[in-house]
C-alpha cells in the first residue's frame, strides 16, 4: 500500500484541482478544449449530418452574449458544414428559415450536457438537450431528450 507524507497531500489536491471541471455561469465548465468534439457528436450522432442525403443547415455556435465562440476545425470531426448563421441577418423570403444550433457544453462527471436545436422553416423545428460521454471511441451521445418542438 503506497502512502503519501502530509507535505505532499497539497500538491497531490493541486493536480486533481487543475483538471477538475470549474463552476462557471452556466453550469460546470471546463477549459479542455473538447466543445468541438461535443458539438460534432451530436451533429452525427444524433443529427446524422453528413450523410449523402443529410446535408447539415447553417451552423449556429450560440454563447448567448457570454463571449463563447470556439473555432472549430470540422473537417478534423468529419463534418462539412457549408455556411455559417446569422440570427440578426433575416433570411429572403425565397429562402427557408434554416439553421442548427448549439449552446456551450456544460461539463460534470458523466461527461457533457448540451442544448441543440434545428430549424428546417419558419414553423418546423425542435430543441433536444444531449448527454455527451468519453471513452476510447472519443465523445459520443448516450441519449438525448426533446426540450421543444414548433
Amino acid at each position: 500500500m503506497c502512502r503519501l507524507s502530509a507535505a505532499l497531500m497539497p500538491l497531490v489536491l493541486a493536480g486533481c484541482a487543475a483538471t477538475a471541471p470549474v463552476p462557471g455561469p452556466a453550469g460546470p465548465v471546463t477549459a479542455g478544449g473538447d466543445d468541438c468534439a461535443v458539438i460534432a457528436a451530436v451533429a452525427r450522432d444524433h443529427y446524422n449530418f453528413n450523410t449523402t442525403d443529410n446535408r447539415p443547415p447553417p451552423l449556429w455556435l450560440d454563447g448567448a452574449g457570454s463571449g463563447w465562440a470556439p473555432r472549430c476545425d470540422w473537417d478534423r470531426y468529419g463534418l462539412r458544414l457549408p455556411e455559417i448563421h446569422d440570427p440578426a441577418r433575416t433570411p429572403p423570403s425565397s429562402q427557408p428559415l434554416r439553421w442548427v444550433q448549439f449552446k456551450q457544453p456544460r461539463y460534470d462527471g458523466q461527461g457533457a450536457l448540451i442544448d441543440s436545436a434545428i430549424m428546417h422553416g419558419p414553423l418546423a423545428g425542435s430543441g433536444i438537450q444531449c448527454r455527451v460521454r468519453s471513452g476510447f471511441a472519443g465523445w459520443t451521445v448516450s441519449d438525448c431528450r426533446l426540450t421543444w418542438v414548433n
